[in-house]
């Protein structure tokens, strides 16, 4: 293992972060992702001031979510085939190189909206491969008791760009324009690069024949694993699509709601957003913290944590007082954040390596299929009934999303009383 081992044969929770390689892995996403942070609403600033556009700024967010949908499987086929540690610093040298040009182009007047749109999708097409990069090289640096604690840190840094990043690029776009801050987002790629690259992660174990097939062969290999031969892993993709289809929606519908119902401004709507980031980074930490449980337990968080999401988005409908709406979106943010690390951690475990990374990208086609469903038609629901109606049926879909996850634990238990 590549980690320093300690005397205990437990988890090491937050203490990861004290050893060099998952270390040097943190702090490089944590700086990343206030990048991110930063480039989500700097660029979006940047592309409406120069289009005056808000049809054209909503293109951003159609790019981004595209190159997921349709190269996520294909994606995964190579990532397979590669060194994780490669694909990363390949992927964070490219996102700094690409990131810069868009700025650096503007300066000279070279830019052009269609250009401009280019470099985003490609931004986003080398993006996509990088999460699931990162989900697949956590078990090349942790043992397998932390790999809860590991990727709970791991989402950790998203909660934390998210709190970070917007408030800090606000600041930046009225001192030095949003075409700027885009130098210091690339710049944030480049120190992830450097984080990287003295990282000793563990050498997997040598791939079978397969490399030698096709990738139509690879590819269904793939699906096989996820469709037919592991159960639990399309029982984690179905639980992962509904948490998807309800949370992503939830995100779009909060500043509906923050004005119809509780009647309030962008600066409170500002505030509701940072309550949504500390449930979510509380919970990240508590994670961290927490001992690995056996697979039922962590489960049984998964059950907790979406049946207290769901009884907390519908109150949501019933409140119209900002402080009190406020301290339920923290109990939102909690409950849905619990998610990602413990399935992440179940599907390192599950997973072969060498099929690691397309059971990623197929995870994640779903997930952001499910969530580009919710926002569809959760938003249409909230212009055609109301907002309230909307936040009923979210939580409805995470209660049902409770539900299957305790058909999988109580399916888990049966299998292992039989085989006892």
């Amino acid at each position: 293992m590549s980690t320093e081992e300690s005397g205990s044969n437990g988890s090491r929770g937050w203490r990861l972060i004290k050893t060099r390689d998952f270390g040097l892995l943190w702090w490089g996403q944590t700086t990343s992702q206030i990048g991110e942070g930063l480039n989500k609403v700097a660029l979006l600033w940047f592309v409406y001031e120069l289009t005056g556009s808000a049809m054209k700024m909503t293109m951003v967010g159609l790019l981004q979510t595209i190159p997921p949908l349709l190269f996520g499987p294909l994606i995964g086929v190579y990532l397979d085939r590669l060194p994780k540690q490669a694909v990363m610093i390949w992927v964070d040298l490219l996102r700094a190189i690409l990131t810069f040009l868009i700025p650096a182009l503007y300066a000279t007047h070279s830019l052009s909206i269609e250009g401009l749109y280019g470099l985003i999708f490609l931004t986003s097409v080398v993006s996509t491969v990088f999460g699931p990069a990162l989900v697949s090289a956590v078990p090349l640096l942790v043992r397998p008791s932390e790999l809860m604690s590991a990727n709970a840190l791991i989402q950790g840094t998203n909660n934390i760009g998210m709190l970070l990043g917007p408030a800090i690029s606000g600041i930046m776009i009225a001192l030095i324009n949003a075409e700027n801050v885009l130098f210091v987002n690339s710049a944030t790629f480049l120190i992830s690069t450097l984080c990287l690259l003295p990282i000793r992660f563990t050498i997997p174990h040598s791939r079978s024949a397969e490399t030698s097939s096709s990738m139509w062969e690879e590819l269904k290999v793939g699906f096989r694993f996820v469709f037919g031969q592991q159960s639990m892993v399309l029982t984690l993709v179905i639980i992962s699509s509904l948490y998807n289809l309800g949370v992503s929606a939830f995100v779009f519908i909060l500043p509906v709601y923050a004005k119809e119902f509780l009647q309030v401004g962008p600066v409170q709507l500002g505030w509701l957003w940072s309550a949504l980031g500390v449930g979510m980074l509380a919970a990240s930490t508590w994670l961290a913290w927490k001992k690995q449980s056996d697979m039922q337990g962590r489960l049984r968080i998964v059950v907790s944590g979406m049946t207290i999401g769901g009884i907390a988005v519908c109150t949501l409908s019933l409140l119209e007082t900002p402080l009190i709406a406020a301290a339920v979106v923290i109990i939102v943010g909690g409950s849905t954040a619990v998610l990602n690390p413990i399935v992440w951690a179940l599907l390192q475990e599950v997973t072969p390596e060498h099929l690691i990374g397309r059971v990623l990208t197929t995870f994640s086609v779903g997930s952001m299929a499910s969530a580009m469903a919710g926002m569809t038609g959760f938003g249409w629901v909230a212009d055609a009934v109301g907002p309230a109606a909307s936040l009923i049926g979210l939580g409805l879909v995470l209660l049902l999303t409770a539900g299957i996850a305790v058909q999988c634990t109580r399916r888990t238990m049966g299998l292992r009383a039989a085989s006892a």
